[in-house]
């Protein structure tokens, strides 16, 4: 097996503007167990430089000969094959919560947050992507790209709502898993630093949501709060 760890991570025009939120559960995962690893910048249309995954989307983790894709399942892999390290999930229980929050967050979370920021996303994509991310997300929503960015501010305010479970939790203890982060905290805060990195803040300053937000950016050496953004956050 080869020493050298890659991860293809979606990236912008800018190769260091990487936004993925799928991404980034598996970028603080590998954080998380100390692995070092390789990124490689990759746009939606460069589906070949992944076919060996069998599929077209990333995350796609290379370990050797063995290619991952699905950050569930890269997590499950780092977490079974770096026993020594920090775990993930704290357990059989652990893994199983960890494994709802982690569909929570793509099924509620994700298309919460999209419906936020998906309009300022085609400007920041490298040109040869534009088209394919138009054409694959007006057929994922059913509507075109600018009916969704018009509603912006009520789905702004609907995902604060939506936001409640996990505001009550966040009042109550620092982290989703507990006292420290751990994948489930991953799992949501990848949403988190979609937006950030697009220049959006989801949450008020008073909300125990941002509080955490803060302390996740400063979690493994502050390896998300050091992301290029495309704006500073205000």
């Amino acid at each position: 097996m080869s020493d050298t760890v890659r991860l293809y991570d979606l990236a912008g025009e800018d190769d260091d503007l990487r936004f993925s939120p799928n991404c980034w559960r598996t970028r603080l995962a590998l954080a998380h167990k100390g692995v070092p690893v390789e990124t490689v910048a990759w746009r939606f249309t460069e589906k070949d430089s992944i076919a060996r995954s069998g599929q077209g989307k990333v995350p796609v983790l290379v370990v050797g000969d063995l290619w991952l894709y699905e950050s569930w399942d890269i997590a499950e892999y780092l977490e079974d094959h770096f026993p020594q390290a920090p775990s993930l999930f704290g357990g059989a229980v652990g893994r199983a919560t960890a494994r709802f929050v982690n569909q929570w967050a793509s099924e509620v979370l994700h298309p919460a947050v999209a419906r936020c920021i998906i309009g300022d996303i085609p400007a920041l994509l490298h040109p040869k992507d534009r088209d394919y991310f138009r054409t694959t997300r007006e057929a994922a929503f059913g509507r075109s790209l600018e009916s969704i960015a018009a509603e912006r501010e009520p789905a702004l305010a609907a995902l604060r709502q939506t936001l409640a479970p996990l505001r009550g939790v966040l009042a109550r203890q620092h982290f989703v898993a507990g006292a420290e982060p751990a994948y489930a905290d991953h799992a949501v805060f990848g949403a988190f630093q979609w937006a950030r990195v697009l220049g959006t803040k989801l949450a008020a300053a008073d909300d125990a949501v941002s509080a955490w937000v803060e302390r996740m950016l400063d979690a493994y050496g502050g390896l998300a709060r050091n992301a290029t953004c495309v704006a500073p956050m205000v």
